[in-house]
């Protein structure tokens, strides 16, 4: 005797929400009808999966311009002027907040905040930010999403092991959040954030391969298999930063070894740098500015930075074999032709077949729009999640 499978409605409807969902991120605003014709769907059906969006503030409605031929049917499109969503970027040095609609638009008040000294201050912060951001009227929050350096277990949702923002090692700066704002709030490693901000927004529309190197406070790997990120077990994959570089005599990292490749290859490496050359502290912002300007001589330093880096993206490139290889880093700001340089580099240290079968493109995507797309990742798979 066959097996017979019995759907239940309630989960069609889900699946058809999402099919609406998916089409609207695909072309932009659409009427009901378009939306019909797009998904092959009867127009009743379509009404009720609209119906049903609308309510939860995933949807809204548009009048479109009146023509010589009358006015149009209303389009429907991501919600933007009715619900919106926050992105956090936790890092080093400071954190940034933005708010932006579901069409992942930012809207203008990005807010920036000094990094604080310990756990507590950081989320009244960012608690802070966020609370002035949700007074806007006649606007829903629907989430937010965190981006967090260094290690994030996704299966406790907490921070592991970040070297450059220790204060969040075992704790979980999403769900605290969550807890104090009453909204929906996810964590993602930052370098994943990236992945996701390249995809949704920048130069990796459309791909569902590739590899994203982050070249920041420290080195971080995404990558993206058959449109999903590649996370690992508990979501610590990734962390290229901390393969040895230096075998002997290196720098000591956050991670307490020595040698680590963002020791020697990452932005606050070359900070260390020029700060022991000038005898006082300065940040990355200030490196560039100073060797932007020729106030400040840094060509050793940065050719030490550009050598390691280049053997950061051949490893990428012979363990991963990507179509496409995004890096983001602030060093390329430095001097033109710079970016050429480590792609020549690397050239000379990957695998011929690997390095000839690569694209190798700066990034243009940032980690407060990685953890916007995110969160409307997430609002987005939570319908229909259950029969996916």
């Amino acid at each position: 005797m066959s097996a017979i499978t019995t759907i239940r409605p309630a989960l069609v409807g889900k699946l058809n929400e999402r099919q609406v969902l998916r089409i609207l991120q695909s072309h932009g605003p659409l009427s009901r009808a378009e939306v019909a014709r797009e998904s092959g769907l009867s127009p009743p059906t379509i009404s009720k999966a609209v119906a049903a969006l609308l309510k939860v503030g995933l949807l809204e409605e548009a009048d479109a311009p009146e023509t010589a031929r009358g006015r149009p049917a209303p389009k429907l499109r991501l919600a933007s002027t009715s619900s919106q969503v926050l992105g956090v970027a936790i890092d080093g040095g400071h954190c940034e907040i933005v708010s932006a609609g579901l069409d992942g638009e930012p809207h203008a008040d990005l807010a920036t905040v000094p990094t604080p000294a310990n756990y507590p201050e950081l989320l009244d912060a960012l608690e802070a930010k966020a609370r002035a951001m949700m007074t806007r009227s006649g606007v829903t929050t629907l989430g937010l999403g965190v981006s967090l350096p260094g290690l994030v277990d996704y299966r406790k949702g907490c921070g592991v092991l970040s070297p450059n923002v220790p204060m969040t090692n075992s704790r979980r700066p999403a769900a605290d959040l969550a807890e104090r704002l009453g909204v929906e709030c996810i964590l993602l490693q930052e370098s994943h954030a990236l992945c996701l901000a390249e995809r949704q927004y920048g130069l990796a529309r459309g791909l569902d391969d590739f590899a994203m190197l982050d070249i920041g406070t420290g080195v971080g790997l995404g990558a993206m298999s058959s449109g999903r990120l590649l996370t690992g077990h508990s979501g610590l994959a990734g962390e290229i930063g901390h393969l040895t570089a230096v075998a002997e005599g290196g720098r000591l990292c956050g991670c307490g070894n020595r040698g680590c490749l963002e020791t020697v290859a990452s932005d606050s490496a070359l900070a260390q740098r020029a700060s022991e050359k000038l005898g006082r502290r300065v940040d990355v912002d200030e490196v560039i500015d100073l060797a932007t300007t020729g106030r400040v001589d840094l060509r050793a330093e940065l050719q030490e930075a550009v050598r390691y880096l280049a053997v950061g993206v051949a490893a990428v490139i012979n363990l991963f074999n990507p179509s496409t290889l995004f890096i983001h880093s602030r060093l390329f700001e430095i001097e033109a032709g710079l970016f050429d340089v480590v792609v020549r580099s690397a050239g000379a240290r990957s695998l011929p077949p690997s390095f000839a079968d690569c694209r190798i493109v700066r990034a243009k995507g940032s980690k407060r729009q990685g953890a916007v797309a995110g969160i409307i990742q997430h609002l987005t798979n939570a319908v229909a999640l259950d029969v996916i």
